[in-house]
């Protein structure tokens, strides 16, 4: 290829480059976007949940009122996982747990001579009972209710079935304790007159004699 070729070429490659950089200024003297004020649309952050936020607290179940309708046979089939543990006939031996007769309703330490956790033996000397609120907690979660317990168990998270359990806990004593009162209903509130009495009567009615 010969110098005065090469030069052409070279001069070709320099004057595209010239007309594509004076073609792009044109342009942008001639067409430029217009910067907004504010931006045309802003997401709506307030209602969006912030991620990791607290969850809504479920609201806690009253044991009074599962109580009302428990079934025992439901619990004595929850007691098989027990058994290893506790016997539940009356006059049964105790085995790592005491024995569950009697046990609604009577004292927290029932059993004399088992060697209960000094937690459980303090609690029975006081004079603290097993009420049903009491079992309840415990079931749920036997270290929680009571720090220092030796019960191993992990704890009966869904309440429907420790008010099952309870309610079959309940029929293992020969004078079984009442069931506990259902809560007080929520009274209604009464629902609001359309029309609003108005003393004298009717909106431009005069009053009557007397009155002011």
């Amino acid at each position: 290829m010969s110098t005065m070729e090469l030069n052409k070429i070279m001069a070709a490659i320099l004057l595209a480059g010239i007309i594509g950089m004076t073609t792009g200024f044109i342009a942008e003297m001639l067409v430029h976007p217009e910067e907004l004020e504010e931006t045309a649309f802003r997401p709506d952050i307030e209602s969006v949940p912030a991620a990791g936020g607290a969850e809504e607290p479920v609201p806690e179940i009253s044991i009074a009122a599962l109580m009302q309708d428990a079934d025992p046979a439901a619990g004595e089939s929850l007691t098989r996982a027990c058994q290893s543990c506790h016997t539940f006939d009356q006059g049964g031996p105790n085995r790592v747990g005491p024995n569950m007769w009697n046990v609604v309703g009577g004292p927290k330490a029932h059993i004399d001579g088992f060697n209960y956790s000094s937690t459980m033996a303090t609690a029975g000397a006081e004079g603290q009972i097993w009420g049903y609120e009491e079992l309840n907690a415990f079931l749920q979660n036997p270290r929680s209710y009571m720090p220092g317990t030796s019960m191993s168990y992990a704890g009966l998270r869904d309440a429907e079935d420790r008010a099952d359990l309870i309610a079959y806990l309940r029929t293992l004593s020969d004078d079984p304790v009442p069931l506990p009162e259902p809560p007080a209903a929520e009274p209604e509130m009464p629902e609001e007159s359309a029309e609003m009495p108005i003393e004298g009567g009717a909106i431009g009615e005069p009053a009557e004699a007397g009155q002011q």
